[in-house]
Parts: structure tokens; C-alpha cells; sequence
């Protein structure tokens, strides 16, 4: 596995509970009924994605031209990715529209609820994903400062 392989695969979260929490409280959350099928889809298709980019059809052989199977394994790593994508902003609606719901599940009251730990997990792991992105946002304009000061060119130098 090249460098950047095992660098990207730090860089993602293990998955392993998403998929099962979402299982064991598929008939938890009649509020939304979509979170546990959320959960359960970015878990699987994740998994799928990171055990795809560490198979050698997803890396590039400097000395050869592509071939086919490499060419489809970037495809399908692509198409992945865009569904990922697009399955995680149907999966905010899902959980940020409903903020914030009954917990209790009480047979006598009508009012529909979700499972706490259910709930807390989706909100709390879609929640991370946009601190981390703010996080590196924030890191990235400062190395883009940082280099900015130090590439700077005074006014005598003739650059």
C-alpha cells in the first residue's frame, strides 16, 4: 500500500458502528424512520470505499500506463464518493430537522419519539464531520498565511 493510501485511510473515522447501531435500532426512531437507513448506508458504503482504496486496482503503478481494472476501480471509488456525498446532506436533513426529539418511548402518549442513543450518535458523528472540516479550513488559510508571509518578497530584492 503506497503512502497516500494509508494516508487516507487514517484520515477516515472507523466505521464499524455505524452500520450496527443502525441495525439494532432500525424500528427505533418512528420520528424519522430514515436515520437508522442513514446510518446503515454511509456505514456500509464507507467500508466499502476504504476496503476498495486499499485493493491494488485503486493504486496507480508510476512505470505503467492505467489499465482497464484500475481505470473501472476509479470509477467506482468516484461514483461511491458522489453518492457519499449526496446521501450525507439527505442524512443532515434527516437528523437536523427533527432537532431536538422526544426520547421517551412511551406506549400512552402518541407524540412519536427516537431512540436517545440512536439520535445522539447521528447527530453527534454528522456534527463532527463539519467541525473537522472547519477545523481544516482554518488550518489550510493559516499554512496559506504562513506561507504568504514567508514567500513574500521585499521591496528591494528585483524579484
Amino acid at each position: 500500500m503506497s503512502n497516500s493510501g494509508l494516508i487516507r485511510n487514517i484520515r477516515r473515522p472507523p466505521q464499524p458502528p455505524t452500520p450496527i447501531l443502525g441495525a439494532v435500532h432500525l424500528d427505533d426512531c418512528p420520528r424519522q424512520h430514515y436515520i437508522p437507513i442513514y446510518l446503515i448506508v454511509v456505514g456500509v458504503f464507507s467500508l466499502v470505499l476504504s476496503v476498495l482504496s486499499c485493493l491494488p486496482c485503486a493504486q496507480k503503478s508510476e512505470d505503467s500506463a492505467p489499465n482497464t481494472f484500475s481505470q473501472v476501480c476509479t470509477a467506482w471509488n468516484s461514483l461511491t464518493s458522489c453518492f457519499l456525498f449526496g446521501w450525507f446532506i439527505a442524512g443532515n436533513v434527516w437528523i437536523y430537522s427533527i432537532y431536538e426529539p422526544n426520547y421517551n418511548k412511551n406506549t400512552t402518549s402518541v407524540e412519536p419519539y427516537c431512540d436517545r442513543t440512536l439520535y445522539l450518535f447521528a447527530f453527534w458523528t454528522t456534527t463532527l464531520v463539519y467541525i473537522l472540516l472547519g477545523l481544516f479550513l482554518v488550518g489550510g488559510c493559516c499554512v496559506l498565511f504562513c506561507f504568504f508571509l514567508c514567500g513574500r518578497a521585499d521591496a528591494d530584492d528585483n524579484v
